[in-house]
């Protein structure tokens, strides 16, 4: 400062704005210095840095430069054009928030592997299905080598790809209650069967040996939201199931 003005580089500094910002702002007359140097560098007195301070107020809220001259200057109703401005900010942030959400879409879908609509995937897995889970799973395997396999082949996937794979579990659920019904005992050949029919399907999503099925299956048939899918085709048949899994791991793996 000098005699109580501030120099052109130390208000920049303190608005956090350029020096060739300030010598634009004086170039088109919106904030012209109060007085100059004997060396004839440009020096800015206190009202000098309130001006600047409603400058940079006005361009935060998106006027141009023009309307901000005409509010300072008196040319202009600043209720009109605040109303105004108010107007467009409010569009632009409803805009804003529908990108967000739509992004915040599309990141869920990325880190679930499922890219799907909450509309979609009901349709696909049925009333059961919950949109959570994806989020419950990532939080449970995503840092999982298992759950970056996963990612990677079914990030292409189209909701055709997941209702065939929803009518491939549907279908070996039904195997196994009829496997089930007919007294299929777990180490059988029709047991063994299934269970690598079933480890065959994991296998589409990341790599599963026999360990890692075990704990997939000891996981889904001791959670009683799976559990019940498959209680409810058969009484029984969840433990029965793990049973099956348990005994081809022990022999296989």
């Amino acid at each position: 400062m000098e005699d109580g003005l501030y120099t052109v580089g130390r208000l920049a500094e303190l608005a956090g704005v350029t020096v060739r910002t300030l010598h634009h702002y004086g170039e088109i007359g919106l904030l012209e210095p109060s007085d100059r140097s004997p060396a004839g560098y440009r020096l800015y007195d206190a009202d000098a840095v309130d001006r600047l301070t409603r400058i940079l107020y006005y361009r935060d809220l998106g006027f141009g430069l023009d309307d901000v001259a005409a509010l300072l200057d008196g040319d202009t109703d600043p209720v009109d054009h605040l109303r105004h401005q108010h107007r467009l900010l409010s569009e632009q942030l409803t805009r804003m928030q529908g990108l967000v959400a739509a992004i915040e879409r599309e990141l869920e879908a990325h880190m679930s592997g499922i890219r799907l609509t909450p509309e979609e995937q009901l349709e696909v897995f049925g009333e059961s299905w919950d949109p959570a889970y994806q989020e419950e799973a990532h939080e449970r395997w995503g840092d999982t080598t298992a759950w970056a396999q996963s990612h990677e082949r079914t990030r292409s996937w189209t909701k055709e790809d997941w209702q065939e794979v929803k009518r491939r579990t549907d279908a070996l659920n039904a195997r196994l209650a009829d496997a089930f019904a007919d007294g299929v005992r777990p180490g059988s050949p029709r047991a063994d069967e299934l269970a690598e029919e079933h480890r065959a399907e994991l296998n589409r999503f990341y790599d599963a040996d026999h360990a890692l099925h075990r704990g997939v299956v000891a996981f889904t048939t001791g959670d009683e939201r799976f559990r019940a899918q498959l209680e409810d085709l058969a009484p029984g048949l969840s433990d029965w199931w793990r049973a099956v899994v348990d005994s081809n791991a022990d022999r296989q793996g």
